[in-house]
């Protein structure tokens, strides 16, 4: 068993929110993220080419893309994203989220690609 405590996970930057991978160092078959993102002018979609993601929304309200279509979530909302699926998630106005991100799969760096879509372009409805 590992407990990794919340005072101790550490956040990096990444392209439109600040993520954690707090089971990094823990050699298992699968890996959490933690995310945290604020609503801002740009956001890139990524994918997860080796492995499905499953997100659990702790905290705030927006929408989340996936392959073109937007659909709007808030505290408790479960969301699948299949394998190899360009998705992001944009915070409501004023809102910031945080997520927690599950993968069956144990190395993040190689399950990520980031892409050239803009979540933000077109504008959601504000």
């Amino acid at each position: 068993m590992t407990i990794v405590p919340g005072d101790r996970v550490e956040f990096t930057e990444l392209p439109g929110r600040y993520s954690a991978d707090p089971l990094v160092a823990v050699e298992a078959s699968s890996s959490v993220r933690i995310v945290r993102v604020a609503r801002g002018p740009h956001r890139s979609a990524h994918r997860h080419p080796l492995s499905e993601e499953v997100i659990y929304v702790r905290q705030g309200t927006g929408s989340v893309y996936v392959d073109g279509t937007f659909t709007g979530v808030g505290p408790g909302d479960l969301v699948h994203i299949p394998a190899g699926a360009a998705h992001g998630t944009v915070p409501d106005p004023g809102e910031t989220m945080t997520l927690v991100c599950f993968f069956p799969h144990p190395d993040l760096d190689e399950n990520h690609e980031e892409t050239d879509i803009d979540v933000m372009a077109p504008p959601i409805d504000e």
